[in-house]
């Protein structure tokens, strides 16, 4: 199996978005970000760029250079990323009230010793 096209997949689940979610997000039809998730073809650069940013992962790890998959990411850095993936989706008005939600139920909670 092709590093980038099994990467592809892997991290799309990790943040719980589908494949026709990261197309429509990277500005790629189903059919084309399809080809890559299957291995039958490879983006250009300007697309992977973009494909990396949309997934918030680098390129190299999005092509398996220099990856560093023995680092065990804690249950709160997983939702960490899914977030911070899925704000890069939303229009202005939405973060706004994002933002308030957020700061609103982390006021809820004490703060925990550092």
């Amino acid at each position: 199996m092709d590093t980038f096209a099994l990467n592809l997949r892997r991290r799309a689940e990790q943040l719980g978005i589908s494949n026709a979610e990261v197309a429509r997000r990277a500005g790629l039809s189903d059919r084309r970000y399809g080809n890559y998730v299957s291995g039958a073809r490879e983006p250009d650069l300007s697309t992977l760029v973009r494909i990396a940013d949309v997934l918030g992962i680098s390129v190299d790890e999005l092509l398996g250079v220099n990856t560093t998959e023995s680092k065990v990411r804690t249950v709160e850095e997983q939702f960490q990323d899914r977030i911070a993936v899925a704000l890069k989706a939303l229009k202005s008005e939405d973060l706004q009230r994002i933002a308030l939600m957020i700061e609103a139920l982390a006021s809820s909670h004490p703060k925990q010793p550092a």
